[in-house]
């Protein structure tokens, strides 16, 4: 019988304009425990953050990924217990299901004998949660650039400029991906087509050359957040919030509601700026000061 505890990280995808291909790792931290035993009785245990929410049946999309790596080594008599402690608050845009799926796959790869590469934990992760913008960088820490390939999924990863920090506001109302994904159009002009491809390329090249001063034009959209905008009431303001208060740059985080700013400084009063904004709209926000986590999903706790 093995017991093995396993730290996800929380991330926010898009970045801006980089829909479904740019994500980052941030210092928020799920972790999960793992023990397989020769019962045969699964038992899940959920602390924290969705505790009253998150289904401690087949539902539950960690056990999935357990069962996915018990599966893949025809292992299937398995008794299971999951311990889950959240602290990435749940459908907010902070990869609160991918931190869940990275943490069964790993942790289960940890009990089998790690025989499952990261990349094989990838593209695993990228079947279950339908895209790799989260996964990868729950998986690699740092920044990710991801792609879906006919070989596969294909993830580039580098380390974040140091002086790089993060505010969250994290608005009190959920909004998941499926109904934010339903507000985008199927069809986009190809002027917003090519205004994104020059942020994405402008907004890599400067955090890969740790140039901050572009994050002001880099991390504009067209493609996602001008039609996200009506299922977040105050975003315009708390964006405004934050740039009064010198942040370079803010997105949705992920699909939302959670608003994200860029900045090296003015952390606190940026926080405070934009939980002021959304009250003012309507909503009550609680910020998170954070940085980008530049290890990604690691074992904490081994026992054979």
């Amino acid at each position: 019988m093995s017991k093995v505890t396993v730290r996800v990280p929380g991330t926010t995808a898009n970045c801006g304009p980089g829909f479904d291909a740019i994500g980052m790792s941030c210092t928020i931290y799920n972790t999960l425990e793992l023990v397989l035993s020769p019962e045969g009785r699964t038992v899940i245990e959920i602390e924290g953050e969705g505790s009253s929410q998150i289904p401690n049946d087949d539902r539950n999309i960690a056990l999935q990924a357990v069962k996915a790596v018990l599966e893949h080594h025809r292992i299937t008599d398995a008794g299971i217990y999951i311990r889950l402690n959240n602290t990435i608050p749940l459908a907010r845009g902070l990869g609160s299901s991918a931190a869940a799926i990275v943490a069964g796959l790993m942790a289960a790869n940890a009990v089998t004998g790690n025989r499952l590469s990261k990349q094989t934990l990838l593209e695993m992760a990228t079947s279950i949660e339908g895209h790799p913008d989260n996964v990868a960088p729950a998986i690699y820490g740092g920044i990710c650039l991801s792609v879906m390939h006919e070989t596969g999924t294909k993830c580039l990863s580098f380390l974040p400029p140091p002086n790089l920090g993060l505010v969250v506001a994290v608005p009190e109302f959920t909004l998941s991906t499926k109904v934010s994904r339903q507000v985008l159009p199927k069809t986009v002009p190809l002027k917003d087509a090519v205004f994104n491809v020059s942020r994405t390329a402008l907004l890599v090249g400067a955090l890969a050359k740790g140039d901050l001063t572009y994050l002001k034009y880099a991390l504009e959209d067209r493609l996602h957040q001008p039609y996200r905008e009506r299922l977040v009431p105050g975003m315009e303001a708390v964006f405004a919030a934050a740039v009064n208060e010198g942040a370079h740059g803010v997105t949705i985080s992920g699909a939302g509601p959670s608003l994200i700013a860029y900045t090296t400084e003015n952390h606190l009063k940026i926080g405070q700026a934009m939980a002021a904004a959304f009250e003012k709209h309507g909503s009550m926000a609680a910020y998170h000061v954070l940085e980008i986590d530049t290890v990604g999903a690691e074992i904490i706790e081994f026992i054979a």
